[in-house]
């Protein structure tokens, strides 16, 4: 029996996505707003900023769009709406009437439409070098020929033999520049496409006049050599920058598309006679529910944030933290989804799943910077769309003036000039770049959330770091150790870790950490009638030492005197035994980042709101001359406002809720990777894992950044005031002029990319 389809279905192909149930696919509910999703669209046919700017229109222009920003780029858009006032259809149907292509982003039918485009691509290049070298082949004896020796008939014979072969470049290989002009037309606007489509149909037409009539005004040359050429440098030009361009976003699809579809979740079945038993089934893995028990086999990937209940392995984390190193996880550790199991199978009990997960809040983090526009690329894009408009206008007064002289000439003319002056490399030298930054920054552990950030990071002379969890990691370390006389180090630190290690302060922790790595085989003591006092300390008995304190200098019965800064005692029958430093672990790299801010001329101050003391000595440590402690959230944002009054640019670096007042107010923010989720959303930076050198890294970066947009945006210029002239003259045919085109596009790609080698070389 066939089944029918709903008449509303051909009205309206989107109508499947308006169920909530869909939505999860390609959106997320906004953490600050209710009934206010947030959207990713890919768009196929984006080839310029123009076309991104179309579409941006059409989104904007629907009722309860709140936001919608496109890049090109990744032909993606992202949507901020309203469920109260709009769909997903709406806007999937807007983006379809300006005259593109949308589907859910990250879909397997998205994936598919990118296979399908760059093949499809590919094939058009392919046939475009095939008919270009048979049209050199028969435009070769014309050009070397003296007169007499090619009689009129053979020479008519080889123009109808390249007007054949130009035939299959016109109806297949050109189809992309032609479809993106008629929509742009029959829509009223100028597109990158529409000066390279009018080229290619002057230049055909021209020449398919001449072959059809010798004796015309345009029957003195025919150009299908130059025609197969330019159509073929231009593609190859945009095959090159589709592969470069999903080579910069490889490390945002690699992340977005790291979840498994499936998952093996345990089943239990209850025997109406017997014990119960469990067996795995199958599932999607959007079926999960927290509580779910999951088996997660060798070589796949963590489908949610769960905790190992059996077995053990090592995963791998180096997209979501930066940490290259594979890490141990056991029964009752966490593990967090997309991240990969390296060795052994595991049984993970299901914490938290798809919004509330790390990974997709990095995901989000990514995706916001992929579709922001810094200034710099705001500015570009509004001087290409009018500037397209000057091309035309140029290549019609260019052929005005030359066709009194020529017709024939004078349009060849206005087709260089078309040609020679498009924007294509003005539209990409700032997108290019920032992408090929945010895609090495993120594969180095450092996510962009806010693409401006890279320009204001250039301007900065001034970093604020919080000590606690910035600094220093989240972890006690026992420093300088005292003893009596008739005491050896390793000796007191062994009888301070017996009781310790019925502790779970950090103080004791780092006492049992750093016996375990200084013990000997006789200094193995055990601890009996073990008592804790909340705030003071332990007291217990320990054989051949008797009963022995742990903790505070009066719960030692010791002089309150001395009580020094994060100090633990130790003491015996006959009084004191031992003191011990136990201070915060420095990040290993924090010398070495601001040592290298320093070197940049930049001037590093902490903020924190520990104690003075405690402050004071890892500002000792690092080299940095000013510190304060006992920051309350208000200094902070005080300290910061003064620095900007004095003409200070500053960027504040933190993790905690106290510093999201001067997260928010200083030029950059950059939160560590661990931070509360109020310093996430302050942050325009999120520096993964523990690597704190990234944060000099990225001003490097970002330097670097600013010098290869200068000088995209100066080739560009320069080139167009160099061969302008020379069009205009008739003095760079139409080949040479699409050759120059292409080259200046893929030049300012390649010179984006050495971002990323020179992060990679450098980190």
């Amino acid at each position: 029996m066939n089944q029918r389809v709903s008449p509303a279905h051909f009205q309206n192909p989107f109508a499947a996505l308006d169920d909530p149930q869909e939505w999860s696919r390609f959106s997320r509910a906004s953490p600050c707003m209710r009934d206010q999703w947030e959207s990713m669209l890919q768009v196929d046919g984006m080839v310029c900023a123009a076309c991104a700017g179309k579409v941006e229109q059409a989104l904007r222009a629907l009722p309860g769009v709140a936001s919608a920003d496109v890049s090109a780029a990744r032909r993606s858009a992202r949507v901020v709406w309203s469920a109260t006032s709009t769909s997903p259809s709406a806007l999937f149907s807007a983006v379809l009437a300006a005259g593109f292509a949308p589907l859910p982003a990250n879909s397997s039918m998205a994936r598919a439409g990118r296979l399908r485009q760059s093949r499809l691509l590919l094939w058009r290049w392919l046939v475009a070098g095939l008919c270009m070298m048979q049209v050199m082949m028969y435009a070769y004896p014309a050009y070397v020929a003296v007169p007499g020796d090619l009689a009129p008939d053979q020479a008519q014979v080889l123009r109808w033999a390249s007007w054949v072969l130009t035939l299959p470049v016109m109806a297949f290989s050109c189809m992309p520049f032609f479809q993106s002009a008629w929509k742009d037309t029959v829509r009223g606007r100028v597109g990158m496409d529409t000066p390279v489509a009018l080229a290619i149909l002057i230049t055909f037409a021209s020449s398919t006049a001449g072959t059809f009539n010798p004796g015309g005004i345009f029957g003195a040359e025919v150009y299908f050599d130059s025609l197969t050429m330019f159509v073929f440098f231009l593609l190859s030009s945009r095959w090159l920058e589709l592969r470069l361009r999903d080579r910069t976003a490889g490390s945002l699809e690699a992340l977005a598309n790291r979840l498994p579809e499936s998952v093996q979740r345990r089943v239990i079945d209850v025997a109406a006679h017997g014990s119960p038993s469990h067996r795995f089934e199958q599932v999607a893995a959007r079926q999960l529910r927290p509580g779910d028990v999951i088996r997660v086999r060798p070589g796949e990937a963590f489908s949610a944030d769960g905790v190992v209940l059996e077995g053990h392995t090592h995963v791998d984390e180096s997209l979501l933290t930066g940490e290259s190193r594979p890490l141990a996880r056991g029964a009752g550790e966490p593990v967090a989804a997309g991240s990969f199991n390296r060795s052994g199978a595991v049984l993970v009990q299901v914490t938290q799943l798809g919004a509330d997960t790390r990974y997709a809040q990095i995901v989000s983090l990514m995706e916001t910077a992929a579709t922001t526009k810094p200034a710099i690329a705001v500015l570009a894009d509004s001087i290409a769309g009018p500037f397209l408009w000057v091309v035309l206008l140029a290549a019609l007064a260019a052929a005005a003036v030359w066709w009194p002289h020529s017709p024939q000439h004078a349009l060849m003319v206005g087709v260089a000039v078309l040609i020679v002056t498009c924007p294509c490399a003005l539209s990409l030298a700032t997108p290019a770049a920032m992408m090929a930054a945010s895609g090495a920054l993120a594969r180095a552990g450092v996510l962009v959330r806010r693409p401006q950030a890279l320009e204001a990071l250039v301007r900065v002379n001034t970093f604020v770091f919080d000590k606690t969890g910035t600094l220093t990691a989240d972890v006690l370390v026992v420093g300088a150790v005292k003893t009596r006389a008739d005491t050896s180090r390793s000796r007191a630190l062994a009888l301070a870790a017996a009781l310790a290690a019925q502790s779970l302060h950090p103080a004791s922790r780092a006492i049992v950490a750093a016996n375990l790595v200084e013990r000997t085989g006789a200094d193995i003591f055990a601890a009996s009638d073990v008592q804790e006092i909340q705030g003071m300390g332990l007291t217990g008995s320990v054989r051949a030492a008797g009963c022995l304190r742990l903790g505070s200098a009066s719960h030692c019965q010791l002089d309150a005197a001395a009580d020094g800064d994060s100090r633990v005692h130790l003491s015996d029958g006959e009084g004191w035994l031992a003191s011990f430093d136990v201070v915060e672990k420095l990040r290993p790299d924090a010398l070495a980042a601001v040592q290298l801010l320093q070197a940049l001329g930049c001037e590093v101050e902490i903020l924190s709101g520990d104690r003075g003391a405690a402050v004071a000595r890892v500002a000792r440590q690092l080299g940095i001359e000013r510190a304060a402690g006992d920051c309350r959230p208000e200094d902070k944002l005080s300290r910061l406002r003064q620095l900007q009054q004095s003409g200070r640019r500053v960027a504040m670096v933190g993790d905690g809720l106290n510093d999201g007042p001067a997260l928010a107010v200083a030029e950059v923010s950059i939160a560590m990777g661990r931070a509360v989720p109020v310093a996430h959303a302050q942050a325009d930076l999120v520096v993964q894992g523990d690597q704190l050198a990234a944060v000099a890294q990225s001003v490097l970066l970002a330097r670097k950044t600013l010098q290869i947009v200068r000088q995209n945006l100066g080739w560009s210029a320069l080139y167009n005031l160099a061969c302008i002239p020379l069009a205009a003259l008739g003095f760079l045919p139409a080949w040479l002029a699409g050759l120059g085109m292409a080259s200046s596009s893929l030049l300012v790609v390649l010179n984006s990319l050495r971002l990323g080698r020179d992060l990679n070389q450098g980190w």
